[in-house]
């Protein structure tokens, strides 16, 4: 194995959107095992700062194969297709239209309650485009359209991030 394979081959897993987590966190053990430096201990310093480095490159694989957003953006690079979320935020007007809602009950609401249905409906809206994405980079093999659905997942998981903060301070 090269340390410049990508993620999927290092861990042996699909080149697609949809993974199995318990595949991805249980090859992730077996190959920090395998890469641990103390392993290469009796082999000198030289060995050691190998092992760093495969342990720092298997790392980095696993927090983007764990991570749906990360792995999607990932697989769009990987297809020629890179997000430029800072180049490009062009995004349906429709999907405008409902961050608009959302920030307007995020803005307006002081009730836990409240707070914990505009939580579902958003982790509802984050599944949909997580399947939206597993189809597009799948299915249909599409990463120029999967982009927007990132950029749209992007949006999605800060502004759940904001509600959960909001209902952490409600609670």
């Amino acid at each position: 194995m090269s340390l410049q394979a990508n993620d999927f081959e290092l861990f042996d897993v699909p080149l697609q959107f949809a993974q199995d987590r318990t595949q991805i966190d249980a090859r992730w053990k077996a190959l920090q095992r395998e890469a641990h430096p103390d392993r290469f201990a009796a082999e000198g310093a030289a060995a050691q700062r190998v092992a760093m480095q495969w342990s720092v490159r298997i790392n980095e694989a696993y927090q983007r194969l764990k991570d749906p957003l990360k792995r999607a953006a990932y697989l769009c690079e990987l297809q020629g297709t890179p997000v430029q979320a800072e180049n490009n935020t062009a995004m349906p007007a429709a999907f405008l239209m409902q961050q608009m809602e959302w920030r307007e009950t995020l803005d307006d609401t002081d009730s836990a309650q409240s707070l914990e249905a505009l939580a579902e409906e958003v982790a509802g809206e984050q599944k949909r485009v997580q399947l939206e994405l597993a189809r597009l980079l799948d299915d249909v093999q599409d990463p120029a359209q999967a982009v927007g659905q990132v950029r749209a997942l992007m949006f999605i998981e800060r502004f759940m991030q904001e509600v959960n903060a909001k209902l952490d301070r409600l609670t």
